[in-house]
């Protein structure tokens, strides 16, 4: 039965016995009942005293409470965000730290762990074809603060930065440097692009470091896409090994090179001095011309014919005023070797008919290399 309802007599709690209501209860009565409870019974003096002390005792034990509540540690790799009532105040450092409580409110922020973002999906590319791309993304956190309180979800908020970017840098490239070349430039351009998208958002954070992992064709046409990938893999070793052989031949070119520009050189220098040589002989024949012109023509003209004629096989025969018939044994002179002098078995044979043309006698006579025959072999054969 509650203690307010009718027929409920003693049992008020503020210390009403009989069943009529006065009103509230006397303030000192319950201020004294409590001490009564904290300091036990006795006289009024007595148990005044000892309330006193009591509360003391439960003040200082509450100022003790709530001194230790305050005590925290911050992690070395950790800075812990201070805010005085929802105010932020600062930075707190690592170590072992005390903050009043209820007052102030500390959240810590781990500083040095570098973390991961993936992001993957299907995209379009460029040139209208579906690619599957991963990429991961390491950041860190620099700005505490901005962390937590810039954004709702620093880490929601990257994500999606990181797949706007992607999907951005895919759209502007071909399938073809996506799978193969063009991997590095795209992790670059991402880089990049991702910075740009984040930066009006402050969210505390730095990039570290961009990983495009290996993209992929749908699996419908992965094998014809192996081949294409195969063929420019083949296409870049062709090209390495002609460079191999280009590094090979061209000292080798530049070697012959040199060699005949030495030799062209040696030839102009040899022609040169043959030249002037020459030119020095002329100038030594002229006094020699000037004193006996004809003399001197007429010496050179034999000299020059001596020197052409000297290695040729041929028999020049003057036989304008003569009937002679001439025998050659051309095929003895053809194997016989250039020389001075014309050996005896290869000499020409002449024969002269008689003068009433019965007989035929046969002469052998023996012919210059020159061709020319000597006065006397002229005029004995006159004279037959």
């Amino acid at each position: 039965m509650a203690w307010n309802e009718p027929g409920n007599k003693g049992n008020d709690p503020w210390g009403n016995k009989g069943s009529n209501d006065k009103g509230p209860p006397d303030m000192d009565e319950v201020i004294r009942n409590i001490t009564k409870r904290f300091g036990g019974k006795g006289s009024g003096n007595s148990g005044s005293g000892i309330g006193s002390y009591g509360i003391i005792i439960v003040l200082v034990i509450a100022a003790v409470v709530w001194f230790l509540s305050g005590l925290y540690s911050v992690k070395e790799a950790e800075r812990g965000v201070a805010l005085r009532f929802g105010e932020y105040v600062g930075l707190v450092e690592p170590g072992l730290q005390w903050k009043p409580t209820f007052i102030e409110e500390v959240f810590p922020v781990d500083v040095e762990t570098v973390r991961s973002i993936p992001a993957a999906g299907s995209m379009l590319t460029a040139d209208e074809n579906v690619v599957q791309v991963e990429m991961d993304v390491q950041y860190r956190v620099t700005d505490p603060y901005k962390y937590l309180f810039s954004v709702v979800d620093a880490n929601a908020s990257l994500r999606e930065a990181t797949d706007s970017a992607l999907r951005y840098v895919i759209g502007h490239n071909k399938m073809d440097d996506i799978l193969t070349t063009g991997r590095e430039g795209i992790r670059n351009d991402t880089w990049k692009e991702l910075e740009r998208i984040i930066k009006p958002y402050n969210l505390g954070l730095t990039v570290v470091d961009v990983n495009f992992l290996p993209a992929r064709p749908p699996e419908e046409v992965k094998d014809a896409f192996d081949d294409a990938i195969a063929a420019q893999e083949d296409e870049q070793r062709f090209i390495r090994e002609a460079e191999a052989y280009s590094r090979e031949v061209e000292p080798k070119a530049r070697g012959v090179v040199e060699r005949m520009a030495q030799q062209a050189e040696a030839y102009k220098q040899r022609v040169s001095l043959e030249a002037q040589g020459k030119v020095a002989s002329f100038e030594k024949l002229l006094p020699e011309y000037k004193a006996a012109p004809e003399v001197t023509r007429q010496r050179l003209y034999l000299d020059t014919m001596q020197d052409v004629m000297s290695g040729n096989n041929k028999v020049i025969i003057d036989a304008k005023n003569s009937g002679n018939m001439m025998y050659l044994p051309l095929d003895k002179m053809m194997e016989r070797k250039p020389s001075g002098k014309v050996s005896e078995s290869a000499s020409p044979k002449v024969t002269t008919p008689s003068a009433d043309s019965s007989a035929v006698n046969s002469v052998q006579t023996s012919m210059p290399v020159n061709g020319r025959l000597t006065r006397e072999e002229r005029i004995r054969l006159g004279r037959e």
